[in-house]
């Protein structure tokens, strides 16, 4: 079985992306494929475990992985189509039900799901989930701009206890910019804010230190070694996650990827599979994968086409 069988081997949620990035299967082909994502296997699931309140795991958000903000960014992984009957009756129940009563700040407990609440990481999952799935997440997006360091880059920690930026809440916040833009949002300001903040990644090659170079071994709040493969990513960064923005955001690599995109090439193993090397800790409402230490069709997606991005960029 070749590689690509494997992945095509796998749940719809996988397929159609598969068919999409790597096969280039007809439109028609690929529409038909994401179809399934709502109607069978780990999309299917997901969508059942929506309680009749809106919520996914009692929550908003929760630090277990399974509330409302962890399901539907695994959906929009997934890449459920938002069109579909599924999503928009999923989406319904989120915004008019879901608030972040318990979740957030007390001032933030009567906000809508898609109002948001404080923390930039947490917002900008909003706002990339919510621009996604077609909802109006202008407030949010605006108080992230607002919100952006000198260095281009946000920090969860700011203003009280950093006025440095952070790799893991400047790849959420890049990611939600995109997506809103993708959505019709690509105001100059929006632009202008996302691509200082890519600036940001790219001046440190997306692994290292401004000011010695040193490559960052963990990561200071979460303890994570960004060289380590995982999925899904949540609130952590880690260099596939940096170069699949990119990849997605349209950007033309220059050699400050370089290093990043071989340190991922050097992961796969002789088969062309790539493992999945780290699990962040939490509950998964539904298993992607076969474990930590076992070959992954999510990472091992995720690689091949930012390899094929850099591929196809520089030649």
């Amino acid at each position: 079985m070749t590689v690509i069988e494997w992945l095509l081997d796998s749940d719809p949620s996988i397929r159609w992306q598969v068919m999409s990035d790597l096969t280039d299967a007809s439109p028609e082909t690929v529409a038909a494929e994401r179809a399934k994502v709502a109607r069978e296997g780990q999309g299917a699931r997901l969508l059942a475990l929506q309680a009749a309140d809106g919520q996914w795991g009692g929550a908003a958000w929760n630090r277990g992985w399974d509330s409302t903000m962890h399901a539907l960014t695994l959906l929009y992984h997934m890449g459920l189509d938002p069109a579909s009957e599924e999503a928009l009756r999923a989406i319904a129940g989120v915004g008019d039900h879901v608030t972040w009563q318990g979740c957030g700040p007390p001032e933030c407990h009567d906000n809508p799901f898609f109002a948001g609440e404080v923390e930039p990481c947490i917002n900008a999952q909003v706002a990339t989930v919510g621009a996604y799935f077609g909802q109006d997440v202008g407030s949010v997006v605006h108080r992230l701009l607002g919100e952006q360091l000198p260095d281009g880059g946000w920090n969860c920690e700011a203003p009280t206890r950093s006025t440095r930026s952070s790799f893991n809440t400047t790849i959420c916040v890049l990611e939600a910019l995109a997506e809103y833009e993708r959505a019709g949002g690509a105001v100059p300001a929006v632009t202008a804010a996302r691509l200082r903040g890519q600036e940001y990644l790219l001046e440190r090659r997306l692994l290292r230190r401004r000011t010695t170079g040193e490559v960052i071994a963990r990561d200071r709040k979460g303890g994570g070694d960004w060289r380590q493969l995982a999925f899904p990513t949540w609130w952590h960064y880690d260099v596939l996650r940096g170069l699949d923005y990119l990849r997605r955001a349209g950007v033309d690599p220059d050699g400050r990827v370089v290093e990043a995109v071989e340190l991922v090439a050097s992961k796969g193993n002789r088969d062309g599979r790539w493992l999945l090397e780290t699990v962040h800790p939490g509950r998964m409402p539904v298993e992607l994968d076969d474990g930590e230490g076992q070959p992954s069709r999510w990472n091992t997606l995720r690689a091949l086409r930012v390899l094929r991005w850099y591929a196809q960029s520089s030649s």
